[in-house]
């Protein structure tokens, strides 16, 4: 595989997944909006800026780059409460655009297709721990467009005239960290994700609050499978490489989901704690209720994802804390000078 068209390759996933290919020898082509994107993180690399539903622009990218052998679609919108709040928005943004791009990638003889999907999707279970057959019950706007997108996908590659049309979705969990050269990192200085507000805490002196103390799990607060980005965009660049034996033109179901976490459940008092332990220093937290579209949460199992993609992480969460706090030392004086 020589060329990667990556949509949403500006942004923190797409970026990240974007070195690894490039650290593999193959030319990731990224379409991006940059309305979360960031530019710099394109620079010297092949980038078109658009729309991911613009079928006249995806037309010119395959007519300029015929070696594409895959898509990996990642361009969505990810916040979970702007969802419950504008899920009319998030619909638009993740479905019916999604649907648009499809039919460019159908037209134009891409035939493999990577989702970047969401652990989100699962029900509870009742010790966090979930494989692929595992029941779907989404909680937000935002997980059912996901949920969404994955009938979509799997309707797909069953119709008449989308014969050859492949798709593997991978139900990442709760990536942290950036890239390990600092290439590229999380674009936001103040995201949403528990990790992203502890480093928000422990840079400005403000209390990290804790959403959510009684769900079922060992100390109330909720259950995560934290996964460093890095193993996350070297989960996608397997998924890419090994596309064909994973899913193959000539088998019967076209459409596999493979979960990509650590396969280790972490508590947020847990992730406290080791952040407070990374950074020699002690938090004020505070505690709330759950905020609306949050849910218990889950943590991988991961026997798929080692038998097909043969591919396990390798990172732990002191790594993604050291390599968060580096990128965010690095983005800030970014930011300052620009």
């Amino acid at each position: 595989m020589k060329k990667v068209l990556i949509t949403g390759g500006a942004g923190y996933i797409g970026s990240t997944v974007a070195s690894a290919l490039l650290d593999q020898g193959i030319t990731p082509v990224l379409l991006d909006d940059l309305s979360k994107g960031r530019p710099e993180f394109v620079e010297g690399r092949v980038f078109y800026r658009g729309d991911i539903a613009d079928g006249a622009l995806l037309d010119r990218i395959f007519a300029e780059h015929p070696e594409i052998g895959a898509t990996l679609h990642c361009a969505a919108r990810i916040v979970v409460p702007e969802s419950v709040g504008k899920p009319l928005f998030y619909y638009r943004e993740n479905v019916a655009k999604t649907v648009e791009l499809l039919e460019s990638l159908q037209r134009n003889g891409c035939t493999r297709v990577v989702f970047s999907s969401s652990a989100s999707l699962y029900a509870p279970t009742p010790d966090g721990r979930v494989d692929e057959s595992c029941p779907v019950e989404v909680g937000s706007p935002y997980a059912r467009t996901k949920q969404m997108m994955e009938h979509v996908l799997q309707d797909w590659t069953r119709a008449e005239g989308a014969e050859g049309i492949r798709v593997v979705v991978l139900r990442y969990f709760n990536p942290i960290g950036a890239d390990p050269q600092l290439r590229t990192g999380l674009q936001d200085l103040n995201p949403t994700h528990a990790l992203g507000k502890l480093i928000e805490a422990h840079t400005n002196g403000t209390p990290f609050t804790v959403t959510g103390v009684d769900w079922a799990t060992r100390d109330g607060s909720g259950i995560r499978d934290y996964i460093h980005v890095q193993d996350v965009a070297e989960a996608h660049a397997a998924a890419l490489t090994r596309f064909d034996e994973v899913v193959g033109p000539d088998d019967e179901d076209r459409y596999r989901v493979i979960n990509v976490g650590t396969g280790e459940g972490t508590t947020v008092r847990e992730l406290i704690a080791a952040f407070e332990q990374a950074v020699g220093a002690r938090l004020d937290v505070r505690e709330a209720a759950a905020r609306p579209g949050d849910v218990l949460g889950c943590y991988a199992a991961v026997d798929t994802a080692r038998e097909l993609l043969g591919w396990s992480a390798r990172r732990t969460i002191a790594e993604g804390v050291a390599d968060a706090l580096a990128w965010r030392t690095k983005w800030t004086a970014h930011l300052a000078s620009a």
